[in-house]
C-alpha cells in the first residue's frame, strides 16, 4: 500500500504541497535567523511529497521546546487545524481513510516540528 499510496498522494496534490514547502524553506533560509524555520519547512516538504511508509519520531530538549512554542504561536496552530480538517473530511469515506491518516500525521508534526525526525 505504501508505494501505491505515495503515487496517488503525489499525483493528487502531494507534488504541489511538497514544492510549496520546499520553496518556503528556501525563502526562510535566505536570512540567518530564518534557517531553523527553513529546516522545518524542508522537513514538511519531505513528508508532503511521499508520506506513506515514513514515521515521525519526537524528541528534543529545552531548546526544541522553546522553538516549538514560538512555532506554535506563529504558524503551528493554523497548519494543524487545516490538516486536521482535511483528515476528518477524508476519513468520511473508506477509500479516503489512508489519506486522512497521513493528514493526521502532518497535523501532529505541525504542532511540534522542532526535535522531530522523519525516518
Amino acid at each position: 500500500m505504501g508505494c501505491l499510496g505515495n503515487i496517488l498522494w503525489f499525483l493528487c496534490g502531494g507534488f504541489f504541497s511538497g514544492l510549496g514547502w520546499f520553496l518556503a524553506g528556501c525563502l526562510w533560509c535566505i536570512t540567518i535567523i530564518g534557517i531553523p524555520w527553513g529546516k522545518q519547512c524542508f522537513k514538511f516538504a519531505s513528508l508532503s511529497f511521499f508520506p506513506f511508509g515514513k514515521e515521525v519520531e519526537y524528541g528534543g530538549g529545552a531548546v526544541s521546546l522553546i522553538a516549538n512554542v514560538i512555532w506554535l504561536v506563529l504558524s503551528g496552530i493554523p497548519m494543524a487545524v487545516c490538516s486536521l480538517v482535511m483528515g476528518c473530511l477524508l476519513c468520511i469515506t473508506v477509500i479516503g481513510v489512508p489519506f486522512g491518516l497521513q493528514h493526521f500525521k502532518l497535523a501532529k508534526l505541525a504542532l511540534m516540528p522542532f526535535g522531530a525526525r522523519i525516518r
